[in-house]
């Protein structure tokens, strides 16, 4: 097993290529393309563990995977005010928090891409 399998990765297909092509989220300028999902995601898993010792080996830094990170539950995003007042209004209108309702919202917009 590799050690950089905490990694992000995935399979999918190119129409442009033809081929499947193999990506991880952390590294995002590296793919591996190939016709068969397999050996797309044998080559990118490969191509990272190399790129990491690469940097290991000139003491530079190594992208964290994803999975390691600890996050708050907070972000800030900024949208436009009037679409801001709608949204503060829908959630008066139903007795909750602005932030009550964003999260409900984010909720299933998550729902559906599933």
């Amino acid at each position: 097993m590799m050690r950089n399998d905490r990694y992000t990765y995935r399979v999918t297909w190119s129409e442009e290529d033809n081929e499947y092509v193999g990506e991880c989220v952390e590294f995002p300028s590296l793919s591996w393309l190939v016709s068969e999902p397999e050996e797309a995601m044998q080559g990118i898993r490969q191509v990272v563990a190399d790129v990491v010792a690469d940097l290991e080996a000139n003491g530079e830094i190594v992208p964290e995977p994803i999975a390691l990170k600890r996050y708050s539950g907070k972000f800030m995003v900024r949208i436009p005010p009037d679409l801001h007042r709608r949204l503060a209004l829908e959630a008066a209108e139903a007795g909750i928090s602005l932030n009550r309702l964003a999260s409900d919202k984010l909720s299933r917009l998550e729902v559906l891409k599933q």
